[in-house]
């Protein structure tokens, strides 16, 4: 039998700890019926024997403490709420403990904003992770040696896991079934709980805010130009004399204090007022286009799917305000 050890950390987002703890119970039931063993051993391990949560709204009474726990299979770190620094020296006496159970042989997983906490173990440097989108500048800012793909919803490297943001941990738990069950188990539980199974990509759902909380003042004037030009053809030449900068300079300087290249910045406050376009207004594809500054349909298309993960017209149809009136 499988051992599940879901984390208490102080502060924890109540939904991923019972989320997880639900979906390994169910399948265990799942099983039963099935006149098959339990697959799963799951308890609650913190601290303390109570743990206040949800910014005190809540307190969970967990199964065991840490020192209770000699050894276990599967770690799950879940999502911790308010300020991620705060989170992370609120719970800083758990990451000897998850890195202990790392290399005696047990897998871990993050959830949402659990990244962090995961990030603090150490065990994730040089190698890649995703968290909830809107924390990404942060996550940046603390662990600039880990590899943050944000446009993921899941990442798998050397039995180290993380999920994307909010409930798409459920997404990150059936892919562990699937693993340590069954593909076929895995569907069952979709179905059960009505979790969109074939979800890859939390790129549709990123809003775009740039990283501005930095202190090289040329580089946030030369964001604030990108945004408030995104109609016209903006170059990296353009902007590197507009601000007396060296072409390698800036685009160095840029990379550092946004972690994206002009290029790429210039594409995603584009795609984000494309994306708004699409929701709010009536406009065509080939009007948006035109809106923010492109010309070929092609490339406008391959830009847009690169960066939400679907087409100008997919995206529409799900996110569209009159779409969703009608539905």
């Amino acid at each position: 039998m499988k051992q599940i050890s879901i984390l208490v950390p102080k502060g924890a987002i109540l939904g991923s700890i019972e989320g997880p703890r639900l979906v390994f119970t169910e399948v265990n039931a799942l099983l039963r019926r099935m006149g098959k063993p339990a697959l799963f051993h799951v308890q609650l391990v913190g601290l303390e024997a109570a743990t206040s949560v949800c910014g005190g709204r809540y307190t969970v009474a967990t199964d065991a403490v840490l020192t209770e726990v000699a050894k276990t299979d599967l770690v799950i770190i879940p999502a911790v709420d308010g300020d991620p620094e705060q989170a992370l020296e609120n719970n800083r006496a758990l990451l000897p403990w998850i890195v202990q159970q790392y290399q005696s042989g047990a897998e871990v997983a993050s959830l949402c904003l659990g990244a962090f906490l995961l990030a603090a173990t150490g065990l994730i440097t040089g190698r890649q992770c995703t968290t909830h989108w809107a924390a990404a500048n942060d996550f940046r800012r603390l662990f600039p040696e880990v590899e943050l793909r944000e446009d993921r919803l899941i990442t798998d490297e050397h039995g180290i896991y993380s999920s994307g943001g909010a409930f798409s941990y459920l997404n990150l738990v059936l892919y562990l079934i699937e693993k340590y069950a069954s593909r076929e188990m895995a569907v069952i539980c979709a179905k059960v709980f009505q979790i969109d199974i074939e979800r890859v990509s939390q790129s549709a759902f990123v809003v775009f805010n740039g990283q501005k909380e930095h202190e090289d003042e040329p580089i946030k004037k030369a964001q604030a130009y990108i945004e408030a030009n995104y109609q016209e053809k903006i170059t990296v030449d353009q902007l590197a004399s507009m601000l007396a900068l060296g072409r390698r300079n800036l685009e160095r300087r840029f990379k550092k204090a946004t972690s994206n290249s002009v290029v790429e910045y210039i594409q995603r406050v584009k795609m984000e007022v494309a994306k708004n376009s699409l929701e709010s207004t009536r406009e065509n594809v080939n009007e948006v286009m035109y809106h923010v500054g492109y010309t070929d349909p092609k490339a406008f298309r391959l830009t847009f799917k690169r960066v939400t993960g679907l087409s100008p017209k997919q995206y529409r149809s799900k996110y569209s305000r009159e779409s969703v009136g009608r539905a």
